[in-house]
């Protein structure tokens, strides 16, 4: 099957050798997404308008590969503060209502980074390809 490594051309692909994403096949494979501009945080302090951002750079990344959020199956949701799962959750409806991909959310201790309190990663099937 063909392989397709889609990079956004951050310092850190380079230096840990991964991809923003990879389709195989009719399979894409979303890697873990935080808000950031490619530069810093953005949103800090505010895990609802990180979800939705980070929401956002994986619809780009889905449609860079002629999918869509449509078409996503799977998402996994990492908090750095569980008790803010609400507002979290809450981003996640918004923008995945009517699409209902199964989910997990977990806490973690960190993140690469204090001012990121989501990370998410996602797996999308593509049909009829």
């Amino acid at each position: 099957m063909k392989r397709t490594n889609i990079s956004t051309g951050t310092e850190w692909e380079r230096k840990v050798a991964y991809s923003r994403a990879v389709k195989v096949g009719n399979t894409i494979e979303i890697a873990g997404t935080v808000a950031s501009n490619g530069t810093q945080a953005v949103h800090i302090g505010d895990p609802y308008n990180q979800t939705i951002f980070i929401l956002n750079k994986i619809k780009d990344s889905l449609e860079v590969l002629g999918s869509s959020l449509n078409e996503v199956v799977r998402t996994r949701m990492f908090v750095t503060n569980i008790e803010l799962w609400e507002e979290v959750g809450l981003a996640h409806g918004k923008i995945f209502s009517g699409i209902n991909p199964v989910t997990t959310m977990v806490e973690v201790s960190s993140l690469i980074h204090s001012d990121y309190m989501v990370e998410i990663e996602a797996t999308a099937i593509m049909s009829n390809r």
